[in-house]
């Protein structure tokens, strides 16, 4: 099959949307498929690029400063992002948001009567924290909530199908207003390249990144920005106030620096460890290392981070909200907490410290939830949907958006 997929980022962004683009791209060109991605470039100009098979056209672009170096804005791509459609005259249309370029990619397909899928990565709340004065209030929140579920679904019911990588986060979008039919497809990931590190010397990796050998090491790996719910850790490790416990926090973000302060507000020198960017190839060692992986979010529609560290046999501490409790169960592989609750999460991480012999076995519960979200099966199934709606599809349809 010919396959486009357009997203808002692609790599070497590394939020959730990015990672499973790439994977999903370069899983269905392994099986010998023809993929073009059409993402923002994060060169300024137009370029076009082979990687791992997939041919990575990038759109004129400008860098989406102050707030977000990495993400990349496209102005006026319709032009362009026709003549790519043209040229690849592709079996089906894959978009992964309703951002600018997503929609011009939408609206040239749909012109062209192709195919349309589109993935749900998006709430509104990893975007209102950066809002300015609105955001603040709760009547300004919920404002800004409405509006931007009214721009996704603007895009989104006038595609063929919708997928989303959880239960979670197909029940949202039908409470949202959703009308086209909603698939679970979890984002899956390379279980062989997570789990061929289960013999890793965690004591040198320990030593690299600044873990205690002598500690139980609770480790977060992702984005280190407001929506994490990072603070919420750092509070409980104080409240604790236990010296044979530590909390490293791996990552780059915009409130990086503002954890670092309140870390030294709280006393906690020492007990906490901010490692910085981690390298992929250091990934599955560095989760392999920790004793349990911690995720405080309350936006999560999956997280691959999460699904990485049960790969490698991580118990998990997780706040329980949005699609987490899908993936943990408090006494089987981990604790939830309720979300941004300092107190219920100070609980849980005493309780999963203090019981070392159990972590083991939630670990390898861990490992044996997470083989249903290998990443052959992931790009099998939208394989499967893409060329259900190629064959099914009708043709030419009128936009109202």
């Amino acid at each position: 099959m010919r396959i486009v997929i357009a997203g808002q980022t692609y790599h070497p962004t590394a939020n959730g949307q990015a990672v499973f683009t790439v994977h999903l791209a370069e899983g269905l060109a392994q099986l010998g498929h023809q993929v073009m991605v059409i993402t923002p470039s994060d060169r300024f100009l137009a370029s076009r690029k082979m990687k791992n098979g997939v041919s990575i056209q990038g759109i004129t672009a400008i860098p989406l400063l102050p707030l977000y170096a990495e993400v990349h804005m496209t102005f006026l791509p319709g032009l362009l992002v026709g003549r790519l459609l043209d040229d690849f005259n592709p079996d089906v249309v894959h978009i992964q948001d309703h951002y600018p370029l997503c929609r011009s990619v939408y609206r040239a397909a749909q012109r062209r009567g192709l195919p349309l899928i589109g993935t749900n990565h998006f709430l509104p709340q990893n975007i209102i924290p950066y809002v300015p004065v609105l955001s603040k209030f709760q009547k300004g929140r919920n404002f800004l909530e409405s509006i931007l579920w009214r721009m996704m679904l603007r895009v989104f019911n006038q595609l063929d199908l919708v997928t989303t990588p959880t239960k979670t986060g197909a029940q949202i979008l039908h409470q949202q207003g959703i009308r086209k039919p909603i698939y679970s497809i979890s984002c899956g990931i390379d279980l062989n390249r997570f789990q061929n590190h289960l013999e890793v010397n965690t004591g040198e990796i320990r030593k690299r990144y600044g873990l205690d050998p002598d500690r139980t090491v609770f480790l977060y790996v992702g984005r280190v920005d407001r929506e994490k719910c990072l603070e919420v850790l750092l509070e409980a490790f104080h409240r604790l106030k236990r010296d044979d416990l530590q909390l490293v926090i791996a990552g780059k973000g915009l409130n990086l620096q503002h954890l670092k302060k309140l870390s030294v507000q709280l006393n906690l020198d020492g007990h906490v460890v901010f490692t910085g960017f981690v390298p992929a190839d250091d990934l599955p060692a560095l989760l392999k290392s920790a004793d349990v992986f911690s995720m405080p979010s309350d936006v999560e529609l999956q997280s691959i981070a999460t699904l990485e560290a049960m790969a490698v046999g991580k118990p998990i501490l997780a706040a329980n909200a949005r699609a987490l409790p899908e993936l943990v169960k408090t006494g089987t592989n981990g604790c939830l907490f309720k979300a941004n609750d300092i107190g219920d999460a100070s609980r849980c991480i005493a309780w999963m410290a203090d019981q070392p012999e159990q972590l083991t076995a939630m670990g390898q519960a861990s490992m044996e939830i997470v083989q249903h979200h290998g990443l052959i099966l992931t790009v099998k199934r939208y394989l499967e949907l893409y060329q259900s709606i190629a064959v099914n599809h009708i043709g030419p349809r009128s936009s109202d958006s």
